[in-house]
Formats: C-alpha cells, structure tokens, sequence
C-alpha cells in the first residue's frame, strides 16, 4: 500500500477570532478612502485648538470641515449633500441618545450597540440612515458596504467620546469586539468607564 499521510483537522475559529477578523476587514475598507496630505505647523495648531474647543479630535474635525464645504456649496438637492446631511442628522441623533441614556444609568459594555437600537426605533432616523448610506445599500456592493461601515465606525467612535467611555481590552490586551445580527451595526467594540472601573477595585 502506498504511504499514508495523516490529514489533520483544521483549527476550529472561536466566536471571538471571527470578531477580530470582521474587525480587520472592516478596518481595511475604511482605510481605502483615507487622504493624507501636509499642513503647516501653525495651521495645524491652530486647526487642532478648533477641534478641542468643538469637543472632537482634529480627524473628525477636518472631515466635519470639508462635508460642511460640500454641504453649502453644493447645488440645490445635490444626492452627495443630501445624503451628507442625513449622515449629520443620525449622528446627532444617535450622540443625543447616548447622552440620554447614559444619564439614565443605563451604561454597560455593550452600550454602542443598546444605543444604535434605541435610536432605529425612531422612523426619522430609520429613514435618514437609509439616506445616509445610499438608497442601493441593500445590494451589497463596495460603495454601499464601504458607506454603512464607516457611518457605523464615526457613530461608534462619537457615542464612546459622548459619555467618556474608552474601549474594553480583552486579556490579551486587545480591543474587545462583539458581534450581532439583525441590528444596524454587525461589529462593535465594546466599552468601559474609567471611573466605574477604579470604583469596582
């Protein structure tokens, strides 16, 4: 008989390495839109002062800078300012919200996502989120899959920056993801409190 070769079963990937690999595309499609460019120092100081005194970091700032310019320069029911100001609209929205809900009492872990549903229970927002990621983003092309995610990362980022939370770090170290189905968002990160943190020690 001929030789035999031993075919190992392959490794079984956990909930949680599924995660961190969704995570890793996500983040890859985000960066495919990403523009770098230079600006002098005193330019960014002064740039970087706006986006404290705003309550944001100067990325988010810049980008608020240039979708205003595209929103008021635009011509009358131009589709890219129209869907622009849907995005402002549902992340005020969904910012408003966490504020609401974190003065509630109602912080956990999972506080992005409780947010998210909280805020598609309103049909205004249902509605300016469609608008917001384009009308064809059920079909599952890259404009449209690219749209929902970075919508999805900005609100994310803006709800933890809302309530000063900080993202939760599994035992190794890394940031801790979650995942779910049937809700606006398919991945998040989860969150954590300083404070609350320092009080259960």
């Amino acid at each position: 008989m001929g030789k035999q070769e031993k075919i190992q079963a392959g490794k079984k990937v956990t909930t949680s390495e599924q995660a961190q690999r969704r995570a890793k595309r996500i983040e890859s499609v985000a960066k495919a839109t990403n523009v770098t460019f230079t600006l002098e120092l005193p330019v960014r100081r002064f740039i970087d002062a706006q986006a404290k005194a705003a309550g944001m970091n100067m990325t988010h700032y810049m980008q608020k800078l240039v979708e205003d310019h595209v929103i008021t320069t635009a011509p009358k029911d131009d589709p890219l300012a129209l869907r622009l100001t849907a995005k402002r609209y549902v992340i005020g929205h969904a910012v408003t919200i966490a504020g609401e809900m974190d003065a509630a009492g109602k912080f956990d872990e999972h506080f992005i996502l409780n947010v998210m549903k909280e805020a598609a229970e309103d049909s205004e927002f249902s509605a300016q989120y469609a608008l917001a990621i384009g009308e064809k983003a059920i079909s599952k092309n890259r404009v449209a899959v690219r749209a929902r995610v970075s919508l999805n990362q900005q609100m994310g980022r803006l709800i933890k920056k809302a309530v000063g939370a900080r993202s939760k770090r599994n035992e190794k170290g890394k940031i801790a993801r979650a995942q779910v189905q049937d809700a606006l968002i398919t991945t998040y990160t989860l969150l954590e409190k300083p404070e609350l943190e320092s009080a259960a020690a």
